[in-house]
C-alpha cells in the first residue's frame, strides 16, 4: 500500500509552499548532497556547516538511536549559482550531535554530554583533532527533543544555549570557558540588535530573556524569575495559534477535542522552535527585527512582529488567520532557520515522515504513522533560502583580511556579518583596534555600531573605565543599559566615581535602564550602600514584578538585610528595632509588594534569625497595619506555598479545557496578573504540601500569640503555622521515615531525570500549566500507592488537564523508579520512595495495554501512600 503523504522530490515539494506575498523561496541543498539535517551555521568563505542527524528514531521504536552515524558536513556552493554542488564530512562516528558553531580556532560541537572544539588543521575541511570543553552539557540518554543545543554567539561575547543545558559558554584570553545559567527554552536561541536573547518551546512561541539569564542562575531560591525567559503575546492576539495549510491529523493529541479545528487543522502549536530575530539586509524592511519560529508537526514557519513597551516587548503574529510560510506536504519539517552571509533568511527541512522522539508518541500517533507509512523513506533533507522579490543576494566575501577591515563591518547593515566581524576580532585578540573601537563607541550614529564597539572592547579586555563612563551618559537606553553591565568587571573594588555612576543609573529615566541597575547593583560588595541603592529602586517601583526579581537576584542570603532598609529599619543598641519612615515618593502598595517577595525569598531561604526577627515584627503590633499585611503575605506565599502574584497568566488552553485556577473554570486569554491582596483571612488555599517546612531552632513566641488572636491577620499566622516547626512543637505530624542511602541516590538522580524530561510542563516547582500538565503538588495520583503513578508513567494518562505520554516505555526500571522518588519526595511530600522492582512488575503487567490510562481507572487503584 503506497503511503497517504508520499515522499516529494525538491520541485514537487516547491509546489506546496504557500508564501506570503512578496517573498519567494529558492532550493539551496537536498539529499543526497545533504541527509537528516537538524541544524546549520557558516564560515567567512560563505560554506554551510551542517549537523545531519540519521539516528533519530530509524523506526517506530528508535532502535539503535545511540549509534554513532551522526556527521558534520560542510556544503559549498563552487560555481556562485546559490545552490550547493560540493559535500565533505567534516566529522562522523558521532551520537546524535545536534548544534554547531564554526569559530576561528576550531568547530564547536555539540554531542551530548559533550562539547568538543574540533580542528582542521590541514586545511581539508576534515577534523583532524578534537577537545573536550565540557561533559555536563545536557545527557546523552534523555529525550533527543529536550536535549541541550545552541551556541549563539550574542553581542555580550556569550554563547547562550538552549534546552535541557546549565551552561553558557564564552570566549576568554584563547580558551573557551563554561559557566551556569537556568535551564531555558527548547530548541534554538537567538538575539536581537541590541542583545536580548529569544528561545521557545513546543506550545509557547516566544520568550525574551529582558536581562542576562546568568542574573538568575546565582539565586536559586527565588520564587518567580519574572523578566528571564519572559513570555511574549498581545492580549488581543493569540501569538501560539497556527493556520496550517492542510489537515493535520499526525501529532501527539490530533483525536481530542479542541486541538483541530472542524477543517482537521492545528488551532495551537505544539512543537514551536527554533526562534531567530531576522537581521539581515536583504528582505523587506519590515522584516527586519521580526522574529520567524517554526513548526514541524504543523508543516509552517510563522512570522511575529515585536514593539518595545517600557521594559519588555510586545509581540503579535504578522498575518491575520495566516502564516509565513506553510506547506501541504506532510514531510516538509522545518526544524532550523538562520541569518546568513548574503542577508536572506535560510531554512533546514529535516523531510521526514517522523518528527516526534520515542518517549513522547503517544499510541494514536504511533498507529498513525505506521497507517500513513510516514516510518520511510528516512536519509533526506533540504535546505531553502528566502529573498525578497526582485532584491539579489549579497555575495561580495566578508572582509576578514585586516582589523581595520572587521572595524568598519560593525558598522554593516546585515547583522551575521556584524555579528561575525565582532567575534573574529575577540578570537584574534587584536588590541591594536582599540582606539577604532572607541571612536565608534563613542561616535557612530547607529546604537548597534556602539554597542558592538563596546563590546568589541570589552571582549578583548581593552575597555577602561574611562570608555564605561562615557557609555552610561549614551543617548541610547540600550549603550547605557550594556554599559552597566560591563562596568560589573570592576565592582569587587570600584572607583567612588564609577560607583556614583552605577548608582546613578538606578535613577535613570528609562525603564530598560533601570531594570539592568537592579541586576548590576547586586554584583557590588555587600554594604550598606548597596543595600540603601537597591530598597531605593525597589521603593520607586516595587509594585513591578520584572523589577523585584531582578533585583533580588542579587540578594541571595541577604533578603532580611535588604528587607530592613526596604522599611527604613535600623538597629537599636541591645533594643528593639526602630523604624523610620519610608520616604514620601514611595507606593505603600508598590512597597508592600516587593516586601513581600522579599520576605517570601528570605523564608524560602529557611534561615533561623532572619524568621525569627521578621515573625515577630510581623507580629508587632506597634508596626503600620500595612507593613504587617506586607510580611503576611509574605509568609503566605514562602511558608504556607500561596499561589504567587504577579506571574504572566497560563498558556491558552483548547477551547472548553477545565482550568480550575482560571476565572469561571475555564481557560482565556488575557494580560498579566496584577499583585491581589487578599481580602480576608485565608485568603489563600495551600495546594498541598508546596513547600518544604520552615524549621526553626525554636518556638517563634510572638507569633504564636498573634496566632492564638481571633482576627484576619491571626487566622492568617494560624494557617502559616501549620508549615513551620521546631523542636517539641505540640501535634507536629510525624516527619516521613527518611531515605534510606540506596533511596536518598535515587531522589538524587530522580531530580536530573526530572529536570531533563517532565520540568518543561510540569514546571520546576511541580504546579504543572492549566490545560497542558497537572499539577504534582499534592496530586492525589502522584502521591498514591506506588504502582498508580508507575502505571501512569508507563503507560501514559489522559484527562482534562492534559495528556501524559507513556515516557517511562522508554526508560529503564531504575529510572522511573528513580523520577517518580523524587516527585514522591519533593515539594514537601512524604510519600513512599519507588523500588525499581515494582516498575518491574508493572511493565510486565501493562504489556497487553494499548490506550493511556484515565484518572477514573487510576483511582480505584490503591490508596495514598
Amino acid at each position: 500500500m503506497s503511503p497517504a503523504s508520499p515522499a516529494l522530490s525538491p520541485d514537487a515539494e516547491h509546489a506546496t509552499f504557500h508564501l506570503a506575498p512578496g517573498y519567494r523561496i529558492e532550493l539551496v541543498a537536498s539529499e543526497p548532497l545533504v541527509q537528516d539535517p537538524v541544524a546549520i551555521d557558516w564560515d567567512t568563505a560563505g560554506r554551510l556547516w551542517v549537523v545531519e542527524m540519521p539516528g533519530f528514531m530509524p523506526d517506530i521504536a528508535a532502535t539503535g538511536e545511540h549509534e554513532p552515524v551522526g556527521r558534520i558536513v560542510v556544503l559549498e556552493d563552487r560555481d556562485g549559482n546559490g545552490v550547493m554542488d560540493r559535500r565533505t564530512v567534516f566529522a562522523d562516528g558521532l551520537v546524535l550531535a545536534r548544534s554547531v558553531k564554526v569559530l576561528s580556532d576550531g568547530v564547536l560541537v555539540a554531542e551530548p554530554p559533550n562539547v568538543w572544539l574540533m580542528r582542521d588543521t590541514n586545511g581539508d575541511l576534515r577534523m583532524d583533532t578534537k577537545t573536550r570543553i565540557t561533559d555536563q552539557f545536557g545527557r546523552l540518554d534523555i529525550d533527543v527533543e529536550n536535549n541541550a543545543n545552541g551556541f549563539d554567539w550574542g553581542l555580550d561575547n556569550r554563547m547562550r544555549t538552549a534546552g535541557q543545558s546549565r551552561l553558557h559558554f564564552q570566549w576568554k584570553a584563547g580558551s573557551i570557558l563554561a559557566a551556569p545559567s537556568p535551564i531555558r527554552g527548547q530548541w534554538g536561541t537567538t538575539h536581537d540588535d541590541v542583545g536580548r536573547t529569544f528561545r521557545n518551546t513546543n506550545e509557547s512561541a516566544l520568550h525574551v530573556d529582558l536581562v542576562a539569564g546568568e542574573y538568575f542562575a546565582r539565586h536559586p531560591q527565588l520564587l518567580r524569575t519574572r523578566g528571564s525567559y519572559e513570555r511574549l503575546a498581545m492580549p488581543d492576539n493569540d501569538l501560539n495559534a497556527v493556520w496550517p495549510v492542510r489537515p493535520t491529523p499526525g501529532i501527539n493529541r490530533g483525536y481530542q477535542a479542541g486541538v483541530r479545528r472542524a477543517d482537521g487543522t492545528l488551532a495551537r502549536h505544539t512543537s514551536v522552535c527554533t526562534p531567530v530575530v531576522y537581521r539581515g539586509d536583504r528582505l523587506p524592511a519590515d522584516a527586519r527585527g521580526n522574529v520567524f519560529v517554526a513548526d514541524p508537526a504543523a508543516n509552517l514557519v510563522s512570522r511575529i512582529t515585536l514593539r518595545e513597551e517600557g521594559v519588555t516587548l510586545r509581540a503579535a503574529k504578522s498575518y491575520a488567520n495566516a502564516e509565513f510560510l506553510a506547506s501541504t506536504d506532510e514531510r516538509f519539517r522545518p526544524v532550523h532557520l538562520s541569518n546568513a552571509p548574503d542577508g536572506a533568511l535560510y531554512l533546514v527541512d529535516l523531510y521526514r515522515g517522523v518528527v516526534e522522539h520515542r518517549l513522547s508518541l503517544t499510541t494514536y500517533l504511533k498507529s498513525y504513522i505506521e497507517a500513513q507509512g510516514l516510518l520511510e523513506p528516512r536519509g533526506m533533507g533540504r535546505i531553502w533560502r528566502i529573498v525578497q522579490d526582485g532584491v539579489a543576494r549579497d555575495t561580495s566575501p566578508l572582509a576578514i583580511a585586516t582589523p581595520q577591515a572587521l572595524v568598519a563591518t560593525l558598522s554593516h547593515p546585515n547583522g551575521w556579518r556584524r555579528d561575525t566581524a565582532q567575534r573574529l576580532l575577540v578570537e584574534r585578540g587584536d588590541a591594536s583596534v582599540a582606539p577604532s573601537l572607541v571612536r565608534l563607541a563613542r561616535e557612530a550614529t547607529d546604537e548597534r555600531t556602539r554597542l558592538h564597539a563596546l563590546w568589541t572592547l570589552d571582549g578583548l579586555d581593552a575597555i577602561t573605565v574611562a570608555h564605561v563612563e562615557a557609555a552610561l551618559s549614551d543617548e541610547s537606553p540600550h549603550v547605557r543599559a550594556a554599559a552597566l553591565r560591563i562596568a560589573e568587571r570592576w565592582l569587587d573594588a570600584p572607583t567612588p566615581a564609577l560607583r556614583a555612576a552605577i548608582e546613578a543609573r538606578a535613577e535613570d529615566a528609562d525603564a530598560r535602564v533601570r531594570l539592568q541597575a537592579a541586576a548590576t547593583l547586586g554584583v557590588l560588595p555587600a554594604d550598606d550602600r548597596k543595600w540603601e541603592a537597591l530598597a531605593r529602586l525597589l521603593a520607586r517601583a516595587g509594585d513591578d514584578p520584572i523589577l523585584i526579581d531582578v533585583a533580588l537576584t542579587g540578594a541571595r542570603g541577604a533578603e532580611g538585610t535588604l528587607l530592613a532598609r526596604l522599611v527604613r529599619l535600623r538597629d537599636v543598641d541591645d533594643g528593639p528595632l526602630g523604624e523610620r519612615a519610608l520616604p514620601t515618593t514611595t507606593s505603600p502598595t508598590g512597597a508592600r509588594s516587593a516586601m513581600a517577595m522579599l520576605a517570601a525569598t528570605m523564608y524560602r531561604g529557611g534561615r533561623d534569625a532572619d524568621a525569627q526577627t521578621w515573625l515577630a515584627r510581623t507580629a508587632d503590633e506597634a508596626v503600620p497595619a500595612w507593613q504587617r499585611e506586607a510580611l503576611m503575605h509574605g509568609a503566605e506565599l514562602g511558608i504556607l506555598g500561596a499561589p504567587i502574584p504577579g506571574q504572566l497568566p497560563p498558556l491558552p488552553a483548547l477551547p472548553g479545557t477545565a482550568c480550575p485556577t482560571c476565572p469561571g473554570g475555564r481557560q482565556s486569554a488575557g494580560g498579566d496578573y496584577a499583585f491581589e491582596w487578599p481580602a480576608a483571612a485565608n485568603s489563600y488555599t495551600r495546594p498541598g504540601n508546596a513547600t518544604p517546612p520552615l524549621r526553626l531552632a525554636r518556638a517563634p513566641e510572638t507569633f504564636l500569640r498573634l496566632a492564638a488572636q481571633d482576627t484576619p491577620l491571626g487566622k492568617q499566622a494560624a494557617a502559616v503555622l501549620t508549615r513551620i516547626t521546631w523542636p517539641g512543637k505540640p501535634g507536629d505530624e510525624a516527619a516521613p521515615p527518611p531515605l534510606s542511602p540506596v533511596e536518598q541516590t535515587r531522589f538524587d538522580e530522580g531530580r536530573t531525570l526530572y529536570e531533563a524530561m517532565c520540568q518543561a510542563c510540569h514546571q520546576a516547582d511541580g504546579r504543572g500549566q492549566p490545560g497542558r500538565a497537572a499539577s504534582l503538588v499534592g496530586s492525589p495520583i502522584a502521591l498514591a500507592g506506588p504502582e498508580v503513578p508507575v502505571r501512569v508513567l508507563l503507560g501514559g494518562k489522559e484527562g482534562t488537564t492534559g495528556l501524559m505520554p507513556p515516557l517511562g516505555a522508554g526508560l529503564t526500571d531504575a529510572q522511573v523508579a528513580s523520577v517518580l522518588t523524587y516527585v514522591r519526595r519533593e515539594w514537601g511530600h512524604g510519600a513512599s520512595p519507588v523500588d525499581p522492582a515494582l516498575v518491574a512488575r508493572e511493565r510486565g503487567a501493562g504489556k497487553s495495554r494499548t490506550r493511556p490510562w484515565t484518572d477514573a481507572e487510576l483511582m480505584r487503584s490503591t490508596p495514598r501512600m
